[in-house]
């Protein structure tokens, strides 16, 4: 019995490592904002462009004269795959995941060997959680205005623009369903007043102050092929549960409902935001002379306490298991003194979550190294150090968190969960190159050297965002004294191989790995690929 008093903490270690399904997509920062930008690989900080300046450094505002407006649409499609490949030996306590199950005439784990792939877009409309758009590619939208009263130093300037946005939905039998089937992270910039002023020919400077609204929401299937409910499998065999008889009732009752390593678990949903997520934004621009300019600019960290609601949607048979075993003498004394769960086939509640959007600084030069040709160089640092856990807290106490902190009592207490991630501070390299075909035509191309934040012991199929270069193309057209055009295609590529065993975020096999491992003891491939094609409008008006 002391066997299944462990299954209900696995089943914390299920549901915790759910609720934060959505944060490592923040990798997928400045891939939503403007055209020009992804064209030169986001080198941009000494030649900031247009109103979206507000963003890349404030201080090149000062190059927008008179009234500006502007508007800005990427398209972005996403192609994520994944492989669940079951190595030699492939099992769970004994029990072949590929061998034919008798009752069923299946595979016993029907995920080993197969594969999964998506291309489906979501995104998340604050209030309201995932929204799935149609298949295919997605757009985010962006606009701004900027004010340079005839004669002044100072330029004002607002926007409205997605730092950050990821999100994907998976077909609801496709085999990555378990780490997430749907997820949605978003962070909406909707008022970045924002100031650049003008000290001399040479130096300009900038400030801005952001208010964001900040959203992570989740559907998720939960599976736990540890040994511990391999034991649950044996055992129920033993008991012999498919002929309906119970040998040892009304001491000890298995046979309630049909529950093992690769048998469904429930559904979780989880949906969190911050409406109000204010940072500030400094920058300077230094340009001695018409053909060297450097830049430098600060986005400050925001300080996040994420509330909404979550719900567990049990199966029959998890349910039913409890409900037999708590209806028996000897299950009911051992969940009296254990904290066994009741069986009730659906938890829901608040809860909230803190989170630190990770501070920012970005430096790099322009130079014009021939009168048709500028490159760029820029180098930045996301302080991603901030992620060394997070933690929830609900509203209640709650069974799982109370049979968790048993075998974690570091991290868990009756209704609290701290997830440890140990994520590093990175620093990434950006190149770009401008070629200036005629006085109106400008041909453009970059590489982004995106290195992974995320430690080889954390990966998951959460998350598919190892090291990855951003490689782009695009052009810059005026197409009249007042109105200049950009445009861009983009394309962004990272694999990921996660042998058995070895991220415990993800395929760890060991009894003591209660932090959710979905895919125990296979090994996993991902791929993730991006397109995005942008275009730009801006305008004196």
């Amino acid at each position: 019995m002391a066997h299944f008093s462990q299954k209900k903490q696995l089943l914390g270690a299920v549901i915790a490592a759910s609720l934060s399904c959505g944060a490592h997509a923040q990798l997928a920062q400045n891939l939503t904002i403007h055209p020009k930008a992804l064209a030169l690989g986001n080198a941009v900080t000494a030649d900031p462009p247009g109103v979206m300046a507000i963003h890349y450094n404030p201080a090149g505002l000062t190059r927008l004269k008179d009234r500006q407006l502007e508007v800005n649409l990427l398209s972005i499609y996403l192609d994520i795959d994944a492989d669940f490949i079951a190595p030699d030996g492939y099992e769970i306590f004994g029990i072949d995941g590929l061998e034919i199950d008798p009752n069923t005439g299946k595979q016993r784990d029907p995920v080993a060997n197969t594969h999964s792939h998506t291309n489906n877009v979501a995104l998340y409309v604050p209030g309201f959680g995932i929204l799935k758009a149609p298949p295919g590619p997605a757009v985010a939208p962006s606009a701004g205005i900027s004010i340079n009263p005839p004669g002044s130093k100072l330029t004002f300037a607002n926007a409205f623009y997605l730092p950050l946005a990821a999100g994907f939905y998976r077909d609801k039998d496709d085999p990555g369903r378990y780490q997430p089937q749907a997820t949605a992270l978003q962070r909406t910039t909707y008022l970045s007043p924002s100031v650049g002023y003008e000290i001399n020919d040479q130096w300009s400077v900038g400030a801005g102050i952001h208010l964001s609204h900040m959203g992570i929401a989740a559907d998720q299937y939960m599976r736990a092929p540890n040994m511990l409910l391999g034991v649950a499998e044996v055992l129920q065999d033993a008991f012999n549960c498919e002929s309906g008889d119970e040998p040892l009732q009304p001491w000890l009752a298995l046979c309630g409902g049909n529950v093992g390593p690769w048998d469904d678990i429930g559904a979780l949903s989880i949906n969190v935001q911050e409406t109000i997520s204010p940072t500030y934004t400094l920058g300077v621009l230094w340009e001695p002379n018409d053909w060297f300019r450097w830049g430098a600019s600060y986005t400050s960290e925001a300080d996040m306490n994420l509330k909404g609601t979550f719900e567990i949607q049990y199966t029959d048979d998890w349910s039913g298991f409890w409900q037999s075993v708590n209806g028996s003498v000897l299950g009911a004394i051992t969940s009296a003194i254990l904290s066994l769960p009741s069986g009730a086939p659906r938890e829901a509640g608040n809860v909230s979550m803190d989170l630190v959007y990770p501070q920012h600084f970005q430096t790099g030069i322009s130079v014009d190294v021939h009168p048709r040709l500028t490159l760029n160089a820029d180098v930045g640092w996301t302080d991603y150090a901030q992620w060394d856990a997070f933690v929830f807290r609900f509203d209640r106490n709650l069974e799982f968190l109370n049979a968790a902190r048993i075998l974690s009592p570091d991290n868990a207490t009756p209704n609290t969960l701290r997830l440890p991630l140990g994520f590093k501070s990175q620093w990434n390299w950006a190149f770009g190159a401008e070629f200036h075909a005629s006085s109106r035509l400008d041909l453009r191309a970059g590489v982004e050297i995106r290195d992974s934040v995320i430690p080889d012991d954390q990966r998951s199929i959460m998350a598919p965002f190892g090291g990855a270069n951003l490689y782009s193309i695009g052009m810059g057209y005026k197409w009249d004294k007042n109105t200049e055009i950009d445009m861009n295609l983009s394309y962004l590529q990272s694999i990921e191989t996660i042998p058995a065993n070895t991220s415990c975020n993800v395929n760890c096999d060991n009894i003591t790995n209660i932090i959710y491992n979905p895919y125990a003891g296979l090994d996993i491939k991902t791929s993730l690929r991006v397109v995005m094609a942008g275009l730009s409008f801006r305008t004196k008006f």
